[in-house]
């Protein structure tokens, strides 16, 4: 149960609006519910979140958030994810899997892909990027993108924050992290 409790149908007009918006005709999830009793955090977390089409690739926007939720442990916010949008970005089920238990440098990801989960666990570990690091990301994406890369990282961060620390329930219908890990080349 979560320790702050989610609204309960029948929603409010606007909040349904902004409901049938995100979800697309699917029931919202417990995450949007319970942000959605708390106006003022509703109205700033829908503002910051990066729900819209940015600058990246489907595939690379799905990157950076499954991995920064596998690096906060947040399993519902990863699940989601993977649930709603690994097969359109094209992820295999080591790539998935890579997500959680995979080095950066793992052979499943194309040389670009291992710069962007570089500089996210980077991100996550120091809150900044060498100038290495920068250097291999800015590479392979533009200003436009690599600012998107930060500002997920951070959004997601916050979102595993808000799942984590209010115990929210795994959504029924969303993927679990992986059990065990599986052995890749190039993980280490």
């Amino acid at each position: 149960m979560s320790r702050i409790a989610p609204l309960d149908p029948p929603y409010a007009a606007d909040v349904q609006q902004h409901f049938d918006r995100i979800m697309r005709g699917k029931p919202p999830l417990v995450l949007f519910r319970m942000m959605a009793g708390h106006p003022r955090a509703w109205e700033k977390f829908r503002g910051g979140s990066l729900l819209d089409r940015g600058p990246l690739s489907l595939r690379d926007r799905e990157i950076v958030i499954d991995r920064t939720c596998a690096l906060n442990a947040c399993e519902y916010e990863w699940g989601v994810h993977v649930t709603a949008f690994g097969a359109a970005a094209g992820l295999s089920e080591q790539q998935v899997h890579a997500t959680v238990h995979g080095a950066a440098g793992a052979d499943c990801w194309s040389p670009a892909e291992r710069a962007l989960i570089a500089a996210v666990d980077a991100l996550h570990a120091h809150a900044t990027l060498s100038e290495q690091e920068y250097a291999a990301l800015s590479a392979n994406y533009d200003d436009d993108q690599v600012l998107e890369i930060i500002l997920l990282c951070g959004f997601y961060r916050t979102v595993s924050y808000l799942a984590n620390a209010l115990a929210l329930p795994l959504e029924a219908t969303a993927a679990r992290f992986p059990a065990q890990p599986q052995s890749f080349r190039g993980d280490a």
